[in-house]
């Protein structure tokens, strides 16, 4: 069923908004439920948690998104979501956002119809006085980074670097809801946006982490010298695609899978058979494709690299023979 008359763009983002809480405050939902209480119907209600397990806190690495449990959905017709506790939290804005919006809205509120500029206008004294300070002095703020290296395992995590020295952390997965403990090498911390980093060498994985530093419950700096004292971090400050060590992945999209070059960047795009299209993406982890991949099933093919391709066709094997030994009918 296509998207009911008049829903427009930005109806569906309202409703994506009002969603979220929707569900966290309930734990799981029936898909006809929500539907029924959004007004809307439950193929709109499943293209909208499609498209919401895109979208999380910048600056979107693996861990950061929203999670839909789509067997559930697809399954039960439950809909379930983890992983977006933050929309919990109270908005607080750094000096930063603040001053940008009292501009925005003093810029706003001159042009404004009649009808609106009232309440720009209470929006604007609600910020000032949120702010401690009338709006000339906002505007005069030093603007400095948000203060993410006040976290106690951050001086913990330093002297482990200037030493070369492991550090045993232990890492909150929200994913799971629970907590791995691990030895990890580190090469450096790094700020993305208003997040910060640990890049590290992790040898419970054996391969390179970004770990995000506020999800570190406890860090412990080892005796211990790193493996590797030469090896440099990583640049994660462009993004999760972006690092010089990241592998091209190259996939075949069928129409119903189009929506990954809305959501990724692609490095190159190319017609292929019976209106597919090939596009090729840099990426940091095997791990990371793998699970693109079963989001797109039977809807993308992974072209290149043979390594990945032999990977994943290994697993998805693994899984469909697991569901064969239960006797659960995959057709």
């Amino acid at each position: 069923m296509s998207t009911q008359t008049g829903d427009t763009a930005p109806d569906q983002v309202a409703r994506l908004l009002a969603l979220v809480p929707y569900l966290l405050a309930r734990g799981e939902v029936r898909l006809e439920d929500a539907a029924a209480h959004f007004g809307t119907d439950a193929d709109q209600i499943e293209r909208d948690l499609r498209l919401l397990f895109m979208t999380g806190v910048s600056p979107g690495l693996p861990g950061d998104l929203i999670e839909v449990d789509l067997e559930a959905l697809e399954g039960d017709r439950i809909i379930r979501v983890d992983n977006a506790d933050y929309l919990a939290r109270p908005v607080r804005f750094s000096p930063a956002e603040a001053t940008s919006l009292v501009v925005a809205l003093r810029t706003m509120v001159d042009t404004a119809p009649a009808e609106a500029r009232e309440v720009i206008e209470r929006t604007l004294a609600k910020l000032e006085e949120a702010a401690g300070q009338d709006g000339e002095g906002l505007l005069r703020l030093h603007v400095t980074p948000t203060p993410l290296e006040s976290s106690a395992v951050v001086p913990v995590l330093e002297s482990a670097l200037a030493h070369g020295h492991q550090v045993e952390i232990t890492y909150h997965v929200p994913s799971r809801d629970r907590e791995s403990r691990r030895v990890v090498d580190p090469r450096g911390l790094a700020r993305v946006e208003d997040l910060l980093y640990l890049d590290a060498w992790c040898h419970t994985a054996g391969g390179d982490r970004a770990f995000r530093v506020d999800r570190i419950v406890a860090a412990t700096e080892l005796d211990s010298p790193v493996a590797d004292p030469g090896a440099r971090a990583r640049d994660l400050t462009g993004g999760w695609f972006t690092d010089a060590e990241t592998t091209t992945v190259t996939l075949r999209l069928a129409p119903q899978a189009r929506w990954v070059v809305e959501y990724y960047p692609v490095t190159g795009r190319r017609p292929g058979p019976d209106g597919t299209i090939d596009v090729d993406l840099e990426v940091a982890s095997e791990e990371w494709v793998k699970s693109l991949l079963l989001r797109l099933a039977p809807h993308a093919e992974l072209l290149a690299p043979a390594a990945y391709a032999d990977a994943f066709t290994t697993a998805a094997r693994t899984a469909l023979r697991m569901y064969e030994d239960d006797g659960v009918d995959s057709e």
